[in-house]
C-alpha cells in the first residue's frame, strides 16, 4: 500500500491518504464511511501497526479497490507533504555504505579508505524533513558546496531494542525515499551533524511504501538527477551493511520506535566524489527515485539575495 501525507490547500490541516491510482483515498474518512475509527495521521497510522494496513486494505477491497467516491481526490488537487512532516525524533542517518561511495569519498573527502567495520551513524534533526516539491535552500553564507545523497530510508514499524538480524526485518513498517542533502564545506572535526542537518536537508517521499508491497528491499534500482542528467544509479543490493545488520546495530544502543526513520546509504556519484566536482545551485531541479516507490523531486532556492549562477560560472567555480 501507498501511503501520504497530503494537504487540500495551505490552510488546511495535513491529512493521510492512501494513494490509488490518480487518487488520494482519505483514510479517515475510508474508516467514517464504514463506521471504523481510523487516524488522520501517518505515525498514528504507524503504532497501530499491520492491522491498520490490514483494515484498510479490506475496506478498498469493498470498493473495488478503489474507495467510495466521497474519499477520493485526485492527486492533481492536493499537495503532497513529506510521509511522516515531523518526525519524532531525528533521523539515522548512514554513511559510507556503498563500496564504490567508501572509494570515491576517500578520494576526495577526508575519510578512510578502508571499508568500515562498523555502520558509520549521523543524524539529522526533524526540522531537516521537506516533502516532494518543496524548496531545498541554498545559503551562500553558510556553504558553497551542496551536495545530494539518493537513499532508501527505511520506516521502523515496532519498538526495536537489542533486535538481533534474523528479526529485524520484521521490526520495518515501510520504506521511502530520502535525499541526504550535505554541505561538504560544513563538516567540522569529523562531525556531520551541521553539515546534514540543516533546515530542508532531508527531502523524503513522495509516498511511503508499506513492507508488504515492497517485498525484498535489497534488490531495488535506485538513483538521482540533478536537472534531468542521471548523477547516481544503483541497487540495494549493493548495501554494504544490510538492513537487518543496520537495524541489529543501531537498536544494540538505541531504541528505534514505531515511526523512526533509517537513511540506508547513497551509492556513487555524489558531487564532491566527481572530476570536475559537481555542486547544486538555485535554480537546479534535484529528483531522487526508488524503484516501486517513486521519485522525489526538488528544486534548489537562494536564501536571501544570492543570484543564479549560469553554467559558465559553475564550471569557474570547478
Amino acid at each position: 500500500m501507498q501511503l501520504a501525507t497530503y494537504r487540500t490547500n495551505v490552510t488546511a490541516a495535513a491529512r493521510l491518504g492512501a494513494v490509488v491510482g490518480d487518487f488520494i483515498i482519505d483514510i479517515e474518512q475510508l474508516g467514517a464511511h464504514a463506521g471504523v475509527t481510523l487516524p488522520s495521521d501517518m505515525l498514528e497510522f504507524i503504532d497501530i501497526g499491520p492491522h491498520a494496513v490490514e483494515r484498510v486494505a479490506k475496506l478498498l477491497e469493498q470498493h473495488g479497490g478503489n474507495g467510495p467516491l466521497d474519499c477520493a481526490i485526485p492527486l492533481v488537487n492536493v499537495k503532497l507533504l513529506a510521509p511522516i512532516p515531523r518526525p519524532r525524533k531525528n533521523i539515522f542517518g548512514v554513511g559510507l555504505n556503498y563500496v564504490e561511495h567508501v572509494d570515491e569519498s576517500s578520494r576526495t573527502l577526508d575519510t578512510s579508505k578502508d571499508l568500515p567495520k562498523q555502520p558509520v551513524i549521523f543524524s539529522k534533526p526533524p526540522t531537516s524533513v521537506i516533502g516532494t516539491g518543496d524548496a531545498i535552500e541554498h545559503n551562500a553564507a553558510i556553504t558553497q558546496q551542496l551536495d545530494w545523497e539518493g537513499e532508501l530510508a527505511v520506516v521502523i514499524g515496532r519498538r526495536a531494542k537489542n533486535v538481533s538480524v534474523q528479526d529485524a526485518l520484521g521490526h520495518v513498517f515501510g520504506y521511502t525515499v530520502i535525499n541526504d542533502i550535505s554541505a561538504r564545506d560544513n563538516r567540522r572535526a569529523g562531525q556531520w551533524i551541521f553539515s546534514k542537518g540543516q533546515d530542508t536537508y532531508a527531502p523524503l517521499g513522495p509516498v511511503l511504501v508499506t513492507a508488504d508491497e515492497i517485498g525484498d528491499p535489497h534488490d531495488l534500482e535506485l538513483g538521482l538527477r540533478v536537472n534531468g542528467v542521471e548523477k547516481q544509479r544503483s541497487n540495494t543490493r549493493h548495501l554494504l551493511f544490510d538492513i537487518p545488520a543496520l537495524i541489529a546495530d543501531i537498536s544494540s544502543a538505541i531504541t528505534l520506535e514505531p515511526g523512526d526513520i533509517i537513511a540506508t546509504g547513497t551509492p556513487a556519484g555524489v558531487g564532491a566524489g566527481r572530476s570536475p566536482q559537481e555542486w547544486l545551485w538555485p535554480g537546479d531541479v534535484v529528483e531522487a527515485w526508488v524503484e516501486k516507490i517513486g521519485t522525489l523531486r526538488n528544486p534548489v532556492v537562494a536564501v536571501g539575495n544570492e543570484p543564479r549562477k549560469t553554467q559558465s560560472q559553475r564550471a569557474g567555480d570547478n
